[in-house]
């Protein structure tokens, strides 16, 4: 039986990644939560709003109700702020926390305590107090915090100023100038960092890399410091680290976050599935890593969900210029809508013009039994527009007049070739 997980807030980049992740699992069944409507409420197909803010009181409770009502087995929280608050009341939820020690979550979460925990260990930024910048540029950063929000280059003494008036609780950090990485790890529940590897954060976007790449590590030196970390905070899990360069070319601490980084999906590209891994490890099975050896780049950009509010039971789409195009490409776009009609139990009717050949042509293109009724279009008298028997139908074409005419019959929703994506679910 699959294990139910609770995925909040579920409209998080984190959160995105763990359904990208595990959505075709056959061990996990996901349901999405959160406290505000968002992209959430498009991608996870199960569910549910309105849960009270993390800071409200009656936050806890009704994590509570919702673990016991969905038969919950694991909570994986997708902020950093909620980690914290959930592995706080972990015994009295009633079911796992996915995260580290409630000590461990607490300390990433400050940057102060970090810098404070590792200083003798690796290197972390020079800090400042306000009196004792004399030296510009320095960088502001809030103590918690994550992305690029409330971050500065602070470049005089009046910016300065006017940054700690607005940012009481922010560190003044140096400088570091040099190229920035994140190195992705999983450590099993007997403390081994059983897979580690760096990557270059090539653009980034509101702190988010959305640009990114491996990087080699010839020297090891990103081994020795993720593996001075491991042994000094015991991890559990999926959990990355930022370094980046000083002037002098050395590696220096920007954070630990005790979760997968947004980006490390770089990573599962070529095997390795951190939400995965991470979840087997918290329900004690044993872990390994196969890692695919080939090169991935991982670019990311804004992506569209859309929920169309038709009913339809059939499907009429044409076959010339749609299913196929140019006559050599089956539009594999197209013919995911279709299966998703398949499992949905519609009706899904082929109309062709080419009488004498569409045979041989579904069997050269491999499409032979997705079709429940195959209509054929007489030429000269174009009957495609007496076809139309069921108006709680839709019809797909590449031709507008087609469009058109169908539309102004049978007043039934029709779509060209670039709707597809909007009748897809689930295709984030």
């Amino acid at each position: 039986m699959k294990k139910n997980i609770l995925i909040f807030p579920c409209g998080s980049e984190i959160a995105l990644e763990i359904n990208r992740s595990l959505k075709y699992s056959t061990y996990f069944n996901l349901i999405g939560g959160n406290s505000v409507d968002d992209h959430g409420r498009f991608v996870f197909k199960n569910y549910i709003g309105d849960i009270p803010f993390i800071t409200d009181s009656h936050f806890i409770p009704a994590i509570k109700e919702i673990v016991k009502r969905n038969k919950i087995d694991a909570i994986y929280p997708a902020m950093d702020s909620v980690i914290v608050e959930l592995k706080r009341h972990e015994n009295d939820i009633g079911c796992k926390i996915i995260s580290s020690d409630l000590e461990i979550v607490e300390l990433c979460l400050s940057k102060r305590k970090t810098y404070e925990r590792l200083k003798n260990i690796i290197k972390v930024p020079k800090l400042y107090y306000y009196s004792q910048v004399k030296k510009f540029p320095v960088f502001g950063k809030p103590n918690i915090g994550y992305g690029s929000r409330g971050v500065k280059k602070i470049e005089t003494t009046e910016t300065l100023k006017e940054y700690i008036d607005n940012n009481s609780d922010a560190l003044l950090c140096e400088y570091l100038s040099g190229e920035e990485y994140t190195v992705d790890c999983f450590t099993d529940k007997n403390g081994k960092l059983l897979f580690y590897a760096p990557r270059i954060r090539k653009r980034i976007m509101n702190g988010i890399s959305v640009n990114t790449v491996h990087y080699s590590d010839q020297n090891n030196e990103f081994e020795q410091i993720v593996k001075k970390i491991n042994n000094e905070i015991r991890f559990r899990g999926a959990w990355f680290v930022q370094l980046k360069r000083n002037e002098l070319n050395e590696l220096v601490l920007l954070e630990i976050a005790a979760r997968f980084g947004g980006s490390s999906s770089l990573f599962r590209a070529k095997g390795i599935n951190f939400t995965q891994l991470t979840l087997f490890d918290f329900f004690d099975y044993n872990v390994s890593i196969i890692e695919n050896d080939y090169f991935v780049e991982l670019d990311r950009a804004l992506d569209n969900v859309f929920k169309i509010d038709i009913q339809y039971n059939e499907v009429f789409c044409d076959f010339d210029d749609c299913l196929i195009i140019d006559e050599k490409y089956v539009n594999t776009e197209l013919i995911s809508f279709l299966y998703q009609c398949f499992n949905e139990n519609k009706k899904i009717t082929l109309l062709t013009r080419h009488r004498n050949d569409i045979e041989a042509s579904l069997k050269k293109f491999r499409l032979c039994s997705i079709f429940d009724k195959i209509i054929y279009i007489d030429m000269k008298n174009n009957n495609q527009i007496d076809c139309f028997d069921n108006i709680e139908s839709i019809y797909i074409s590449a031709s507008f007049t087609n469009r058109k005419i169908v539309q102004e019959k049978y007043m039934i929703p029709v779509f060209a070739l670039d709707n597809i994506p909007m009748l897809l679910l689930g295709n984030s």
